[in-house]
């Protein structure tokens, strides 16, 4: 990162409509709840008290806010017509699979909203910011507008900040944004690291691979990466199958650190040689890998001990590991997380743990709900600053969730057209508890 420049986890407010619709294929605790009866209130308010948590351990914190559900537009797009709740009630008659896809939450899980680069990288000394077309799955293929629509309201100034558009929304060009990305530092420029399933045109068998290489090359041309410091490594086959549908379910990093499973990377000791490589002249990058031994890649899926956050504590030298409680509840993992915070000399010195127990039934942890941007003071400061974590930002909101969200969300309650209005009037309002202005949302501008 540039000299002072601190990293920001910006969290996606978990929206309205949070339900278990088994949309994500290869996303094994998405696919196993589908159909079950989701609480988006306690979804929402767990995300917020994650927010709340990290804050207080010294990271900050900022928020991201969920898009338009059900996503009347879209299936507009399919053919549907008339009035909006017509829309709405013929699509679920006559095309249930479109209309899960139209009010899935999905933006929630942030990891996947863009990839980020700090102004330290990037040839032209900004912040870049690309967001993820996810044209692999058609309830996330949706978002990609609506996500820069927001970013541009956060980082308007472009002078430091730079806003790409998503990628062609095409097989070649599949982007899965941050979660499968990382970046190693030591203070300063630091080396980027792309991690794909696939090469572009390739067909494999099994779960699909949802990132490919030349999404990768596309956004390190774009955000004017040096070549030299940038890396693409390939994620195994195994890991795919094993239901790491992102590189973020097997691999972790922060600093210098890399928190990964044995079976994380296709060709492990390539992938250390080239990143060694890169980073030469800046630091020696530390390699954590958790053998298949100590945590089978079933069992570190199903706890998603490395859908965790590494974040340092500011004064401390060591990082702590942000877990979800699963990985507490977990024989192998927990034990795992304790030998390694006690052990003498290791790089993660603690641990703590998190309930965001309704993200990860649809298969997303503690960072799957983030998206890690580094900025400098300066950055921070051009930042629109009503998005950015605070005591009392958290109360507004936890309010917010309490007065608009239902309780429970069956199967069957997702017909109800009466959602889309209650939604409407949640999100109206988030308008005015967040910078967002009045005609952020598709709703208020038509």
């Amino acid at each position: 990162m540039s000299a002072g420049a601190v990293e920001v986890n910006f969290d996606g407010l978990v929206g309205p409509t949070h339900n278990y619709a088994g949309l994500s294929e290869g996303n094994l605790a998405a696919t196993r709840n589908e159909g079950a009866v989701s609480r988006p209130r306690a979804a929402a308010l767990q995300g917020i008290a994650k927010m709340r948590r990290l804050a207080a351990l010294g990271a900050p914190q900022a928020v991201l806010p969920p898009h338009e559900r059900p996503n009347i537009a879209f299936l507009r797009q399919c053919g549907f017509s008339g009035s909006d709740a017509d829309v709405w009630e013929e699509a679920v008659r006559r095309e249930p699979r479109l209309a899960r896809a139209a009010i899935s939450a999905s933006a929630m899980w942030a990891a996947n909203a863009a990839t980020v680069s700090p102004s330290a990288d990037c040839a032209d000394g900004r912040v870049h910011l690309t967001p993820a077309n996810l044209s692999t799955m058609l309830h996330r293929a949706q978002e990609a507008p609506q996500t820069q629509h927001a970013l541009q309201r956060i980082f308007a100034d472009d002078a430091r900040f730079a806003i790409h558009d998503a990628l062609p929304m095409h097989a070649d060009f599949a982007d899965e944004g941050a979660a499968n990305h990382m970046r190693l530092e030591d203070g300063g420029a630091g080396v980027e690291i792309f991690v794909y399933g696939r090469d572009a045109g390739e067909q494999r068998p099994g779960f699909p691979a949802r990132q490919s290489r030349a999404a990768s090359e596309a956004i390190a041309r774009a955000h004017g990466l040096d070549a030299k410091r940038t890396v693409f490594v390939r994620q195994s086959a195994r890991a795919i199958e094993a239901g790491a549908f992102h590189n973020d379910v097997v691999a972790v990093s922060h600093g210098r650190v890399v928190l990964h499973h044995e079976y994380a990377f296709e060709d492990r000791d390539g992938a250390y040689a080239d990143i060694r490589a890169a980073a030469k002249g800046l630091f020696e990058p530390v390699f954590i890998e958790v053998a298949e031994a100590d945590v089978p890649l079933d069992e570190a899926v199903s706890s998603y001990l490395f859908n965790s956050q590494l974040i340092r504590a500011p004064g401390a030298g060591k990082l702590t590991l942000v877990a979800p409680t699963e990985t507490r509840e977990n024989n192998r993992t927990a034990g795992y997380v304790s030998a390694l915070t006690s052990f003498p000399g290791s790089e993660i010195a603690a641990a703590e743990y998190v309930e965001v127990r309704e993200s990860m039934r649809n298969g997303g942890g503690p960072a799957c709900l983030r998206l890690r941007i580094a900025l400098t003071p300066k950055e921070r400061a051009a930042a629109t600053q009503g998005f950015f974590f605070t005591v009392q930002l958290a109360d507004e909101l936890e309010a917010w969730v309490r007065k608009h969200y239902r309780e429970e969300l069956a199967a069957a309650d997702l017909a109800d057209p009466a959602l889309i209005n209650e939604t409407r009037a949640a999100l109206d309002e988030l308008t005015r508890v967040l910078p967002l202005g009045s005609d952020f949302y598709p709703f208020q501008r038509t």
